[in-house]
């Protein structure tokens, strides 16, 4: 049996390459062995950081008579779900069709075409709970494929159907002040009024959802739109799902107070969040949200980058086998850490209790107020971090996403600006070498690599969007030409190869990728923001950024994007969160603010303005008259030989101004 995992770039991948499974990768050669063989697909789908997806492996994958029953019916197939999110995609749209669920681990069994007729998710080696043992499932499956391969075949192929009919390109609908006004009456109403967030348990974060929200409010000074960030934003940041003393967010809460985090930590949600916290700081002065904000990009240039200066993907869920190994307490573990007493104040501070929030008396450690001996707390919050790295830590999924590199690079960009932090910045501009340097393939974006070593699997339209978003942040933070120029080479791409026969839709994969048995095209805002709607928010920066021929045919195409999900924002906004935010920006506008001066000194202070009062998604931009290559400035001399600021909202114009008490006087102007 051939170890073909083994020189993976994926460390998912590398943690099944000594299992006693045949494992194949996903390849045109594992599907003709299937038809050789006359046999199913077996195709398990999962990630580095997911909890159930070890539990599988451990119960299942490792285990010599389950792995013998795989390799004797099946040709097995093993997919980093964050390497190719273009199969999970389609396979994850089947199972959900099948089962009204989904998740990972997912298991599907597929034609040795790749059609699927059955999927699932986790599987028990026992039966219970209503589910067959893992064995049983793959013993059915022989005998059915056996028994009536062309029944199963012809099934498969009216779900190949139903998917393509299924994921068809959404009617057009405006997206206008009536479709926001519904949008923001939805989310109030779906809101948890007690602890913020949407929905009941399990609760995941709504950074696109927010996002969208504090845009609002800074467009039409809603107080509902604000109070509903506000709470979120402080029930997130002083639950459990924050690591109260490292900094970064868990990937979701069991609960639907925030308490009790699944324990994996996520780039994308981090990233998000990052940029949520410090606009809302930005925008409101929030003490906490700023605290978080700096804590958050801690946590990302501390834990999840590279030595190459890109982004780890995840930390993981489980440690040594156990979730959450790493993060929580008893009371007699800060007992032995501090003492009697400052044990107990340590244990009222955290919300760590006798009977425990999580499993086993253990708790998560939770921050319901600030201290009021900051002292105190610092030197408590040291000690326990400092007693926590002496834990087993978890592991690390280190290989560098684009896309979620290109949501890093705009949340660091933007937060280092608004928080006035450079180091981040530098760090954005860091990754983003990385990624130019090392993904992008005789002008191709590469999805993933890792140690600096590129993987085969090509971008999808989110890490063409996402980078392109990311690169003009940092056209705005730094600047610098280059970076709008590569932009504008990457959207240049996406609109050409990604485009659908509806106008304003997209697909997820090139015109040129791997045909699958569907060519995935998902609109909705998930865990990180659907391709189409990060795409049309770099083409919006763009079009206020890039001279007026691109930038009218960015703004058109945007617009197109926004009222092909105009339905989706409609019926579904917390599924809409990013198109949302786009759509905000749009009615604003949106405003750009261009400060021409001779040197960055005397431009420093109308720039620190513009930066704390423009509206979201709204662009800054400094630099000498003229300067080349940086179409914002064109046309926009000195005033009086002093440095000035020119404001625009859309395709209207004030006259500059040239002190900050005149600038935020324009900025506050509706």
């Amino acid at each position: 049996m051939s170890n073909r995992l083994a020189t993976a770039t994926s460390p998912y991948l590398l943690q099944h390459a000594d299992n006693p499974v045949d494992w194949w990768p996903w390849c045109a050669e594992a599907l003709a062995e299937a038809k050789r063989r006359d046999v199913p697909v077996l195709l398990s789908i999962g990630y580095a950081a997911c909890h159930w997806c070890h539990v599988m492996a451990h119960e299942s994958f490792e285990h010599d008579e389950t792995a013998s029953l795989m390799n004797a019916n099946f040709v097995n197939i093993k997919v980093d779900r964050e390497e190719r999110p273009d199969i999970d995609a389609v396979y994850m749209t089947a199972t959900q069709a099948m089962t009204g669920h989904g998740g990972w681990p997912m298991t599907c069994f597929l034609t040795p075409d790749g059609e699927p007729f059955h999927c699932g998710t986790y599987y028990p080696p026992v039966p219970g709970h209503g589910m067959p043992s893992f064995t049983q499932l793959l013993t059915a499956v022989t005998q059915a494929w056996a028994e009536r391969p062309d029944e199963l075949k012809d099934g498969a192929s009216k779900i190949v159907s139903h998917i393509a009919q299924q994921t068809a390109p959404l009617r057009e609908h405006a997206v206008d002040e009536q479709t926001i006004r519904v949008a923001v009456s939805t989310l109030r109403h779906d809101m948890d009024p007690g602890h913020g967030g949407f929905g009941g348990a399990p609760k995941f974060p709504p950074s696109m959802v927010l996002e969208f929200l504090l845009r609002h409010y800074e467009r039409t000074g809603s107080p509902e739109a604000l109070s509903i960030v506000e709470l979120t934003a402080e029930g997130m940041a002083r639950g459990g799902i924050y690591d109260q003393l490292a900094g970064g967010f868990a990937r979701y809460s069991v609960d639907a107070a925030w308490v009790v985090p699944h324990f994996e930590k996520m780039l994308y949600d981090n990233a998000l969040l990052l940029r949520c916290y410090a606009h809302l700081a930005r925008r409101t002065g929030s003490a906490l949200a700023a605290r978080v904000a700096g804590e958050t990009a801690d946590f990302l240039l501390r834990d999840l980058r590279t030595p190459e200066g890109g982004f780890a993907a995840s930390l993981d869920a489980d440690t040594d086998g156990v979730e959450g190994l790493t993060y929580v307490w008893t009371p007699q573990q800060l007992t032995e850490v501090f003492g009697a007493e400052e044990g107990q104040w340590a244990a009222e501070l955290f919300q760590v209790t006798a009977e425990g929030t999580f499993e086993h008396g253990m708790s998560t450690l939770q921050l319901p107020r600030d201290p009021d001996d900051e002292a105190r707390w610092a030197r408590v919050r040291s000690a326990l971090l400092a007693a926590r790295a002496e834990r087993p830590q978890p592991t690390r999924d280190d290989k560098v996403i684009a896309a979620w590199n290109g949501l890093a690079i705009t949340a660091l960009a933007e937060a280092g600006v608004a928080l006035e932090c450079p180091e981040w910045v530098e760090a954005a501009v860091a990754a983003a070498n990385l990624l130019l340097d090392k993904h992008f393939i005789e002008g191709r974006l590469r999805r993933s690599s890792r140690g600096g070593v590129v993987g085969e699997a090509a971008g999808v339209l989110e890490d063409y969007a996402c980078l392109a978003d990311g690169l003009l942040a940092l056209h705005q933070a730094t600047g610098e030409p280059a970076w709008l120029a590569e932009a504008g080479a990457l959207l240049d791409v996406a609109l050409e190869r990604f485009a659908a026969e509806a106008p304003g839709a997209f697909h997820d994969t090139a015109d040129d990728a791997e045909a699958l048995v569907h060519r995935p095209s998902d609109p909705t805002d998930n865990a990180t923001p659907a391709g189409a709607s990060a795409l049309a928010s770099a083409l919006l920066t763009a079009s206020a950024l890039a001279g007026h021929e691109q930038a009218s045919r960015y703004r058109s195409a945007c617009e197109q994007a926004v009222r092909r999900a105009g339905a989706l924002a409609a019926q579904a906004p917390r599924f809409a969160g990013n198109w949302l935010t786009v759509a905000e920006a749009l009615l604003a506008g949106p405003v750009q603010v261009a400060v021409v001066g001779q040197d960055a000194a005397a431009r420093a202070e109308l720039l620190v303005e513009a930066a704390r009062q423009v509206h979201g998604g709204g662009v800054v931009l400094g630099g000498p008259p003229e300067a080349k290559g940086v179409p914002l400035l064109a046309d926009r001399p000195l005033v009086d030989d002093a440095p000035a600021a020119y404001v625009c909202r859309g395709y209207v114009c004030e006259r500059p101004v040239t002190t900050v008490d005149d600038l935020a006087l324009v900025l506050a102007a509706d």
